[in-house]
């Protein structure tokens, strides 16, 4: 068994049982299991805090059985607020940095300090004043005006946090030697009746520089790196972000003793420039996660894909690391002009067994995996065409568009999964159909006049088929399925101005544990009072004004767009014609936004959106309009999908096979797609998260002309920028990040060059070989 780094093999555990039964205190019992294991920190002091974990962990499975906690140390009690103190740090206070003077840090070292920082603590932050865990240092901030404004928490750091191993670019072994060297954060306050701006990342910038020489003298090991935990539900990082930290990725939600917590952002603050290399001395394994998770993504993909033959899976994911290498080539040259490899992928994708349901399949258990790490998820379902007219001789097709005897082709509607900040977690449903050739003829016209007695009444309604309504119907009960499988995090459908039909809200206002719905609309509708919806809403005065960043779309460039925002919750009337004619009310919130300071020469934008999430305030409506400006990721993907997977040019001679061919596109594009998101949102994480060595180092000495690779993997943003320039990324300071498209067409190089780097890496370990003789000539 191993705890804390610390193996316990049966005669360690006999030994601390043995004790235990004896100890008469807990913080005794921690002692000796110090100084059996030989536990200490860098200043040679027992690691006694640590020890008390652990003992707590073995008392939780059973291991051990602890002498009776004592509780709390008897006689405390906080602080009355008749404590003149108490009076003093109630009174509100409204002003500038400047007006509250010089602000001193008091290290909490004294029995007085630490009653004040327990009550300021107990009283003011969520969390309370603990428990604490490990090596601790608190301090509070004092102003000569104001008396105490807040303070602050330092622990050791948590023993397992996946995103930030990951931008560390640790191993297993690298963490543990190390881990010491990084200190967290636990908690920061400002109190509540003090606001001045900028004084929370005033007061963080001067612990940090504080910070190192203080946990050095304490603990005899300076630290080079701050973590901190947000959660995402109640703060958006703002004073962290003031202070320069990195949003490097969410917790898992498992929280310190894996009992499942909401789920948080994590921020970092490196303390010394090269901390990373720091923090990977002594490292000799290789980076975590491990190589088969990111480096053979297909693996994580496509592992489990069910076509009955070991021999069909391998091919399949051979045939997606072939695709992403070359995104925009044919098969053939996907293949590598390899004649047997191609015709192996063409009899894949023959393969009775190899549809687009199947070969998704294991793709969306991985894309349900990772929703589970967020706490809302956004499932964006839209349709698009794809356009096989360039080739009249494949089977299955059916028309597209809106023009009789034009293109051919098939009908995609997919849903996308996306975090609330627009990174693409995965394909969770497609649906392809083909329109008939020619619209059925219309069914005969009833039979009137009286019915026969003892009738069998008639079969339960179907949907129909042929009815593309249909397809949201499909999109949304299976994210009501999957809501099932994530009972911990909130998926909300959103639809465009299609998916406004009654039905659809009908079904989604059925299960109040069911999924979310937002939809644009574009209908009118009434409400159970007879007054149309959109002029009720319109009617309110504007609750007042956001901004929402709106993409390029076509010629249109993108832009800030300033919004007026009027909300309110409505119950729908059913249609007075159709089939839900008499049928229940619906109750749904409605949003309006509606530009203004709209330039000369733009049309102002205005979104009508109904939603089953409650809108009670400007910050609901905010994050409904948010959420549904993110639904232009599925927009992106489809443009992914068409122009950097090229899924329109193959050509395959039949629906089945290309349906097949597209499941693997998808999963591509994703990839693409979310490589493009990540360089944005984790920056700074290692490129070994997506670049396998002999990429990354074919990158860095094609770029720097050096035929010596760096030792040290590039970030992710680094890696990705070089990528793109080889695909037409200027990199000018105006340009921002790098698109999909840049980065498609920089990967398909790469693969050529990484290829060339391994074949000479190979010839320069092999040494020198002997020079080839001359031939002799005879007569």
């Amino acid at each position: 068994m191993k705890i804390f780094g610390q193996t316990l093999d049966t005669s360690i555990l006999d030994t601390i049982r043995t004790e235990a039964a004896s100890a008469v205190t807990r913080s005794a019992l921690a002692r000796k299991v110090c100084e059996i294991l030989g536990w200490r920190g860098a200043n040679g002091k027992p690691k006694e805090m640590n020890a008390r974990l652990l003992l707590n962990t073995l008392e939780e499975k059973g291991e051990v059985v602890l002498p009776p906690s004592r509780g709390p140390v008897p006689g405390w009690t906080p602080p009355e607020e008749t404590d003149p103190l108490w009076k003093t740090m109630a009174e509100p206070f409204e002003g500038l940095l400047s007006e509250i003077g010089p602000l001193e840090f008091v290290r909490v070292a004294t029995k007085e300090e630490s009653r004040l920082w327990n009550a300021l603590f107990s009283r003011y932050h969520y969390l309370g004043k603990g428990p604490l865990c490990g090596a601790q240092i608190r301090y509070l901030a004092k102003s000569p005006v104001l008396g105490y404004v807040g303070g602050a928490a330092f622990t050791s750091a948590s023993w397992k946090v996946t995103a930030r191993d990951l931008w560390i670019g640790w191993s297993e072994e690298g963490r543990q030697k190390n881990l010491g060297k990084v200190v967290n954060n636990s908690r920061f306050l400002i109190l509540p009746h003090i606001r001045v701006p900028h004084l929370a990342s005033h007061l963080l910038g001067r612990l940090l520089r504080r910070l190192p020489s203080d946990w050095e003298r304490l603990y005899g090991e300076r630290p080079v790196a701050v973590e901190t935990f947000v959660e995402r539900e109640r703060f958006a990082g703002t004073c962290y972000r003031a202070a320069n930290f990195t949003e490097i990725g969410p917790t898992a939600g498992l929280g310190r003793k894996g009992l499942g917590t909401s789920v948080k952002t994590i921020f970092a603050y490196p303390l010394v420039p090269n901390f990373r290399e720091v923090l990977r001395a002594g490292q000799t394994e290789d980076p975590l996660p491990s190589a088969r998770v990111f480096s053979d993504w297909t693996e994580e993909e496509f592992g489990g894909v069910d076509l009955g033959d070991a021999r069909l899976g391998a091919r399949c994911r051979i045939l997606a690391q072939d695709f992403y290498a070359r995104p925009q080539a044919s098969i053939p040259q996907a293949c590598g002009g390899d004649r047997a490899k191609a015709k192996a992928a063409y009899r894949f994708f023959d393969h009775e067994r190899a549809t687009l349901e199947v070969l998704l399949e294991p793709h969306q258990k991985a894309t349900i995996e990772r929703m589970k790490a967020y706490p809302v998820v956004l499932c964006a379902q839209d349709t698009t065409e794809l356009d096989y007219s360039g080739h009249p001789d494949t089977e299955g097709l059916g028309p597209i568009g809106n023009h009789k005897g034009g293109a051919q082709g098939l009908l995609l509607h997919d849903t996308v999964a996306f975090t609330t900040d627009g990174t693409p977690l995965g394909v969770v449903q497609a649906q392809t159909w083909v329109r008939p050739k020619e619209k059925p003829a219309p069914p005969p016209p009833k039979k009137r006049g009286p019915k026969p007695k003892n009738a069998p009444p008639p079969p339960p309604a179907l949907p129909d088929p042929k009815s593309e309504s249909e397809k949201w119907l499909v999109s949304y009960r299976e994210v009501a399925r999957i809501q099932a499988l994530v009972p911990g995090t909130r998926l909300v459908s959103v639809g465009d101005r299609e998916a406004d039909f009654y039905e659809l809200f009908e079904v989604a206002t059925r299960d109040p544990k069911g999924p979310g719905l937002l939809v644009r609309a574009v209908k009118d509708r009434m409400t159970t009072e007879a007054t149309p919806l959109w002029e009720s809403v319109k009617s309110q005065p504007a609750s007042g004004t956001i901004e929402v960043e709106i993409p390029r779309k076509g010629g249109r460039p993108g832009r800030t767009a300033r919004l007026s925002v009027r909300y309110g919750s409505f119950e729908i009337a059913p249609p007075a014609q159709g089939k839900f004619k008499g049928s229940r009310s619906v109750s749904l919130q409605a949003v309006v936004v509606t530009e203004i300071d709209c330039s000369e020469g733009t049309e102002p934008l205005e979104w009508k959106l109904l939603t089953t999430e409650p809108v009670d305030s400007l910050e609901k409506a905010a994050k409904v309009v948010g959420w549904y400006a993110k639904r232009w990721g599925i927009e992106v993907f489809h443009r992914t999908l068409k122009s950097g997977c090229r899924i329109e040019d193959r050509q395959l001679g039949n629906d089945h096979r290309l349906e097949a061919c597209l499941a693997i596109d998808m999963v591509v594009a994703w990839r693409l797609f979310s490589l493009m998101k990540l360089g944005r949102e984790i920056p700074d994480a290692p490129c070994t998260v997506f670049f396998e060595e002999a990429e990354w180092k074919a990158l860095c000495i094609y770029h720097s002309k050096n035929p010596e690779p760096p030792e040290t993997a590039p970030t992710l943003r680094e890696a990705i920028r070089m990528t793109a320039k080889m695909g037409g990324f200027l990199g000018r300071k105006g340009d921002g990040e790098p698109g999909t498209e840049v980065l498609w067409k920089g990967l398909q190089k790469l693969e050529n060059i990484a290829e060339f780097w391994e074949i000479l890496e190979k010839m320069r370990r092999a040494g020198p070989t002997s020079p080839v003789p001359k031939r002799r000539r005879y007569g």
